[in-house]
């Protein structure tokens, strides 16, 4: 649940996790078994407690199995990604393939100044509870975090998961509140405030699986490597958010924001230049610091 008490148990060893989880639904499964809470809210009794009796050691042993296996197999979607789990598992990527994709950059802004104040431990303890306040904007806007880069998180989506409500721009800004909601904490704690840069990007990529004793599924295209190039164009252009035109273009509902035309831009890599624009939202929530 999305609380402080179930983001510390996320948050714990696995094997604690697993632990804590096994015994709240174990004690959950013995109450609906010992009591018989089926039969009463479906047929209003039990018909036969004698048979109920005799059924319920191996109902109680059956549902024990099913629940821990269930438990493990969603603790490990945590660990390598749900969608990354069930492709692995069916084998989506094993042979290469092409799809069309946004990929939202997102970049602790100050990062090296943070690390060199506060220390080494503490600046892991420091991105490692923005990544955790990250995962639920994620989720709510159908995001998959691909991978976290130092103080970087590579976020995408298939283009028809992206294009509804503009979902990779609501990430952003949701991801903007999360942080601004608990900056009071970061502050008490280390003496600083998070904030981020971020920068959005489409376009056609190869995903495949590589690997062979620890399996994963990759990206590689262009788009990578452009939408990195925007990321360092919002130090350049001392903006927040940038996005390319090309994303813009696919996604419904942008109109719901600011964007302003920061001209075409010739990035490092690329022959042509590409459009570029800043975006933010039409409160005015947007503010600019080019510090690295």
């Amino acid at each position: 649940m999305r609380t402080a008490w179930g983001q510390h148990i996320e948050q714990a060893p696995l094997i604690i996790t697993i632990l804590i989880k096994g015994v709240v639904y174990s004690t959950v499964i013995l109450c609906v078994e010992l009591f018989s809470v089926g039969e009463m809210v479906v047929i209003g009794g039990v018909d036969d407690p004698q048979t109920t009796r005799a059924f319920a050691p191996m109902s109680i042993i059956f549902s024990f199995i099913i629940m821990f296996i269930i438990i493990f197999f969603l603790q490990i979607s945590r660990l390598v990604g749900g969608r990354t789990l069930r492709n692995l598992l069916l084998g989506r990527y094993h042979q290469p393939r092409m799809e069309e994709r946004f990929f939202l950059f997102v970049d602790i802004v100050g990062s090296t100044r943070i690390a060199e104040e506060i220390g080494e431990l503490s600046i892991h303890r420091f991105l490692n509870r923005i990544f955790a306040l990250i995962a639920d904007p994620v989720t709510d806007q159908h995001g998959e975090i691909y991978q976290y880069v130092g103080d970087e998180i590579v976020i995408t989506w298939q283009i028809a998961q992206g294009r509804p409500e503009a979902r990779p721009l609501a990430c952003y800004f949701q991801i903007q509140s999360a942080l601004a909601e608990a900056s009071p904490w970061f502050e008490a704690t280390f003496g600083v405030t998070p904030a981020v840069r971020g920068a959005l990007h489409a376009g056609p990529v190869v995903l495949g699986e590589v690997g062979v004793y620890r399996r994963s599924i990759v990206f590689h295209g262009d788009v990578m490597n452009v939408t990195s190039r925007i990321e360092q164009a919002t130090r350049e252009l001392d903006s927040r958010f940038l996005a390319s035109g090309t994303a813009l273009d696919l996604l419904d509902g942008r109109d719901a924001y600011a964007i302003q035309d920061r001209g075409r831009r010739q990035l490092r890599g690329r022959h042509a230049p590409l459009q570029i624009f800043a975006v933010s939202s039409k409160n005015g929530n947007q503010t600019t610091d080019a510090s690295a």
